[in-house]
């Protein structure tokens, strides 16, 4: 007969806590809880509950880890600014101008703020955050716009699309850390789109245009030079999104188009996106997400009114403890 020893060289553990250096498809009998259990990969992703803010929130911006994440500004003319530590919330030092709708960039402790709108006006107002307050940039964006796509670092960031206020964009720019250069159009002008990657390896995914309203799905790659449309697009078209990770391993959710706020859920591959088979447990637009494709999270927005609530992203391949059960 097989047995584990045979398979493995060893017998399956007999401890009286779970082992901290663990290793997939380790077995081990906990004797304080009287469990057998096993380290597996999940094969899907899951959402979960995470600390709420300390208030309800809309029309603001997110950058960092699901462990490390920023969040700052909103809507109307907040210069709030928040970390969060994958469990609490942490007030820190103030936007210098209330904005919403803003873009941002970066790291909890490296984080790049700009445009957006204050006092009903589109605003230029870049600064830059350095793990405890903000500083403005001297320099601008080349011209006010909010909700755009936002990809990069402190030091090397780019935004693409928007709106003006009088009409939505296509328009883009990528900063070196002091100054923003034009950068060549997106194919799809559209605002409220979902962006992620580097300044050099970028991807655009859904928006919104109007009039008059058109929901989009498209899906585009920027590779430091032009903009590609991608064959594939969004399984579910919509605006208000929120898209983490990189050109090749993107995650995005959220959301609303024509019927209302969705909390779909897609993984990007490089090449096409998959719905996850859950998405957010609280459906949401307007809202913050911050992380990558497999550890992510989404705050706050707008459900039937303004949330606090804040949900975890565990994605597919991430290694997880189960207790071996016999029905």
């Amino acid at each position: 007969m097989t047995t584990y020893y045979g398979l493995y060289g060893q017998k399956v553990q007999y401890l009286a806590s779970d082992p901290t250096d663990v290793q997939t498809g380790q077995v081990w009998y906990n004797s304080t809880s009287a469990t057998l259990k096993v380290r597996a990969v999940t094969t899907t992703g899951t959402w979960a509950a995470g600390g709420s803010m300390p208030a309800p929130r809309t029309g603001f911006e997110g950058v960092g880890t699901q462990t490390a994440g920023l969040v700052f500004g909103g809507s109307p003319d907040s210069n709030v600014t928040l970390k969060y530590d994958g469990t609490s919330w942490t007030p820190t030092g103030n936007l210098n101008t209330a904005r919403g709708g803003l873009g941002g960039a970066g790291t909890q402790t490296a984080a790049l703020a700009f445009g957006g709108v204050a006092s009903f006006s589109r605003v230029t107002n870049t600064e830059l955050f350095n793990g405890t307050s903000w500083t403005n940039n001297p320099t601008g964006l080349p011209a006010g716009k909010d909700s755009m796509g936002t990809a990069g670092t402190q030091t090397a960031a780019l935004n693409f699309g928007g709106y003006t206020g009088l009409n939505f964009t296509n328009t883009g720019a990528s900063f070196n850390g002091s100054t923003w250069t034009a950068t060549p159009t997106i194919n799809t002008t559209r605002g409220l789109l979902g962006g992620c990657g580097t300044q050099t390896a970028a991807l655009a995914s859904g928006g919104i245009s109007y009039p008059p309203t058109i929901y989009y799905s498209a899906v585009e790659s920027w590779n430091g030079t032009s903009w590609t449309t991608n064959p594939a697009t969004l399984n579910t078209a919509r605006e208000s999104l929120r898209t983490t990770g990189t050109q090749t391993a993107a995650l995005s959710f959220g959301g609303d188009d024509a019927p209302g706020r969705l909390g779909a859920t897609e993984l990007w591959n490089g090449s096409t996106y998959t719905s996850n088979p859950t998405g957010l447990s609280t459906a949401r637009n307007d809202f913050a997400g911050f992380g990558n494709s497999t550890l992510a999270a989404a705050t706050g927005g707008s459900t039937s009114s303004a949330t606090a609530a804040t949900e975890e992203w565990t994605g597919p391949g991430v290694g997880t403890t189960k207790t071996v059960t016999v029905s």
